[in-house]
């Protein structure tokens, strides 16, 4: 079949004076007025960098482990390859301890605007006292209000290379960072390995809006790689757009790099919203490939329903139940990645093959 790589995109390339302007745009506190002369000799090195649109000026020669030794790979995404390595040596070693990844999805925090901590934190605080109360657990706890809060923290949005073609997307993932865009620090990279390192995964999050917060969403999205991503980049060129349909239309086994692991899900919201999408979370975990913990591990619930946001708190204070059923959902998952870790918690179907992966 004849592949046709599609363009027509307008052009968002920028003229000097504007990237000079978004340039310097973060160097407006008084500290910076000393060196003015300074800054405007480093924006023209970065205009000229920004010209030359180096996405990744750090490579080396890929080596015997891919499609093509010779190569030339980013050293940053080897580094990313790497750390993964190493985290799904760990996940499969029996002797290690059972590792959960808890993670707490609210932008709040009271380190910057609301002024006050998420009462998400509060309740993956009583997910994260429950697992340390046990012997040989270890607890790998991803904060994503950072993002909101913490200088030069970011994840970047995901590109949907998938779209053009499985292959193009790469596991881990190879559109950052991007330094001819300045899109570097991608958190990313250290949490990819957070997820193959973890036995049992718990998401703690609010609704937005019905949906997912958009920190959550963020990860949600760059984690696309992890569910048929391809681990070789020389395979598609780099990000060769008709290398990659060509391959694909070859046929794509379409690895699910998670599969395997359990979760556990716990959706809070004030009004409306927390079942639709404590399903959209399941089924996404579940489509990737990982194993539900069960009824009591996935939990959708209200904090004084209707009431006002100004004594959320206050009503999560007197709410002993959904607190319980927290520590509940905790225990379950801690149960059911044992019993996986032992061989005992099996998933019916998982050898059969999909006719349709995607």
């Amino acid at each position: 079949m004849a592949v046709r790589v599609r363009h027509g995109a307008k052009s968002v390339t920028l003229d000097k004076a504007t990237f000079v302007q978004r340039f310097q745009a973060g160097m407006q506190a008084p500290p910076f007025k000393a060196h003015g002369e300074d800054i405007r000799r480093l924006a023209q090195v970065a205009w000229t960098a920004y010209r030359e649109g180096k996405r990744s000026p750090n490579t080396r020669r890929a080596g015997a482990a891919f499609a093509d030794p010779a190569y030339e790979l980013s050293v940053d995404w080897l580094a990313a390859r790497d750390a993964i390595r190493r985290a799904e040596a760990q996940h499969r070693a029996r002797a290690a301890p059972t590792r959960i990844l808890l993670i707490n999805a609210s932008p709040r925090s009271d380190q910057t605007c609301p002024g006050e901590i998420s009462k998400t934190l509060r309740l993956a605080d009583v997910a994260r006292n429950t697992l340390r109360r046990h012997r040989r657990v270890d607890v790998d706890f991803l904060d994503l209000s950072r993002l909101a809060s913490e200088y030069g923290r970011v994840i970047y949005p995901c590109k949907a290379c998938v779209s053009t073609a499985m292959p193009l997307c790469h596991w881990p993932c190879s559109c950052y960072p991007n330094h001819s865009l300045g899109q570097v620090n991608d958190w990313m990279a250290e949490i990819y390995p957070l997820w193959v390192a973890a036995h049992g995964v718990m998401i703690v999050t609010p609704v937005h809006w019905y949906q997912a917060p958009s920190v959550l969403k963020l990860m949600i999205d760059r984690l696309v790689c992890a569910d048929g991503g391809n681990p070789d980049p020389t395979t598609t060129g780099g990000k060769d757009a008709a290398r990659a349909k060509a391959l694909e239309l070859r046929g794509w086994p379409y690895p699910r790099h998670l599969a395997g692991r359990v979760f556990s899900v716990i959706v809070h919201g004030d009004a409306a919203g927390a079942d639709s999408l404590r399903q959209n979370l399941t089924d996404w975990l579940l489509d990737m490939g990982l194993t539900s913990a069960g009824r009591k591990a996935c939990l959708s619930a209200y904090i004084g329903f209707g009431t006002p946001y100004a004594t959320s708190h206050r009503e999560l204070d007197h709410d002993r139940a959904l607190q319980l059923e927290v520590r509940n959902a905790a225990l379950a998952l801690l149960e059911a990645v044992r019993l996986r870790r032992d061989g005992k918690l099996g998933e019916p179907g998982r050898a059969l093959r999909e006719p349709r992966p995607k």
